[in-house]
């Protein structure tokens, strides 16, 4: 039997609307998030990572959780569980994804205040 992953109920956002602990969605990203896992079906939130990889080291990894992990760390924000690994969470504490469309290219944008560094592709980051 697995046991449950940890659960903090919500992510911390100060006034300023930026994330003080956890990981957040703001609230364009968890109403698409949302609207995916109704259309598929199934799912239990949004897991968040990072792997090595890129010309920086680090690139940020998204996926639908339909199995949570005990070890996982959850945060809910607007409704919507994200999920984070703890080999993760070092590297990704205090992130807020958003949603954006500029023009006909949509995708998550992450707001790390973690990062020292970018590619210039966009593609991974440094601690």
């Amino acid at each position: 039997m697995v046991a449950d992953p940890v659960f903090i109920p919500v992510a911390t956002v100060d006034r300023g609307g930026v994330v003080t602990s956890g990981v957040a969605l703001t609230e364009k990203a968890a109403r698409h998030v949302a609207r995916y896992i109704e259309r598929r079906g199934k799912g239990h939130g949004l897991r968040v990572g990072v792997r090595t990889t890129g010309c920086s080291g680090l690139a940020y990894k998204l996926e639908y959780v339909d199995e949570p992990v005990a070890e996982d760390c959850v945060f809910e924000s607007h409704g919507v569980k994200v999920f984070v690994d703890p080999k993760s969470m070092p590297y990704i504490e205090g992130t807020e994804l958003d949603f954006t469309r500029e023009g006909l290219n949509e995708g998550f944008k992450f707001r790390n205040p973690n990062v020292k560094d970018e590619c210039g592709c966009g593609e991974s980051f440094r601690i």
